[in-house]
C-alpha cells in the first residue's frame, strides 16, 4: 500500500511557560486531506500541530507542539512515504531564548522614549517542506520517485510567490489559497505545476479541495512513470 505524509495545523513557538507564537490555521484542511487520501487507498500519517478537530481514525496522528518537533517527526516519516502535503502552517520564527517563568510587565524594557515596549529577538524555525524537498531530491536517502505538494497562503504576487517557493522547496505541486480559508470550512484555491501551470481551480468544502488535489496528483504521479 502506498504510503503518504500530512502535515497539519499551526505550531508553537512559546516565549515563556503561558505565551507563544501561532496562527489561526485549524487543521481543517489537513483532516479533509487525510479522509481523501483515505479514500484513494493510502497509508495515512499526519503529524499535526495543536488542533481542536479530529483525524480519521483510520490515519496514524503524530502530534507536536513547535515547528522543530514537526520538522523532526515529518522527517522520520518521509522516508518511507510515497509523497507527502505540507498542509500545515509552522510559526517561521521563535525567540533566541525560552523564559522560565512567566514574563511580568516589570521584564519589559522601559524608557519614556519606548513607552514600556518589549523587544523580541527572534530567529528562524526549520523549514520543514524545504528538508523534505531535499531528501526527496537523495540528499538525505530519500525514497526514489517521491513527490511533494506545498501549499502558499499569500496576499500579493500569489503566483509569483507560490513558484518560488515551489521552486525553493523543490515540490512538483503547490496550492495556493486565500487567507479567508484560515480556520475555515471552505477554501478557494488553485493548483499550480513547476512550469506555473494552473492545473485545477477549485472553490469550496475542504474536503471537495482535498478530492480534486488527489485527483492532480493521480495524474502527475501517472505522467511521471508511476509509483514505486
Amino acid at each position: 500500500m502506498s504510503k503518504v505524509l500530512i502535515t497539519s495545523g499551526p505550531t508553537r513557538q512559546y516565549l515563556d511557560p503561558i505565551r507563544y507564537l501561532t496562527n489561526a490555521s485549524s487543521g481543517r484542511m489537513g483532516a479533509s486531506l487525510a479522509q481523501a487520501a483515505l479514500e484513494e487507498g493510502y497509508e495515512v500519517v499526519v503529524v499535526s500541530g495543536p488542533v481542536d478537530i479530529e483525524y480519521p481514525k483510520e490515519a496514524t496522528v503524530v502530534n507536536v507542539v513547535s515547528t522543530e518537533e514537526m520538522h523532526v517527526a515529518a522527517m522520520q516519516v518521509f522516508h518511507e512515504c510515497d509523497g507527502a502535503i505540507g498542509a500545515a502552517a509552522p510559526c517561521d520564527y521563535r525567540p533566541f531564548a525560552v523564559l522560565d517563568d512567566k514574563m511580568s510587565k516589570d521584564d519589559f524594557i522601559r524608557s519614556p522614549e519606548k513607552n514600556g515596549e518589549l523587544l523580541l529577538r527572534l530567529r528562524e524555525t526549520p523549514d520543514v517542506m524545504a528538508a523534505l524537498g531535499s531528501m526527496k531530491r537523495g540528499r538525505e536517502n530519500g525514497k526514489p520517485g517521491q513527490w511533494l505538494v506545498a501549499f502558499a497562503l499569500e496576499t500579493s504576487d500569489h503566483h509569483v510567490r507560490a513558484i518560488q517557493k515551489l521552486h525553493r522547496k523543490r515540490c512538483d505541486l503547490i496550492v495556493v489559497n486565500d487567507p479567508s480559508s484560515i480556520n475555515g470550512t471552505s477554501s478557494h484555491v488553485e493548483i499550480l505545476d513547476s512550469d506555473g501551470k494552473i492545473r485545477a481551480k477549485v472553490v469550496g468544502p475542504k474536503l471537495d479541495v482535498a478530492r480534486r488535489l488527489f485527483q492532480e496528483i493521480r495524474k502527475y504521479v501517472a505522467l511521471k512513470g508511476g509509483e514505486n
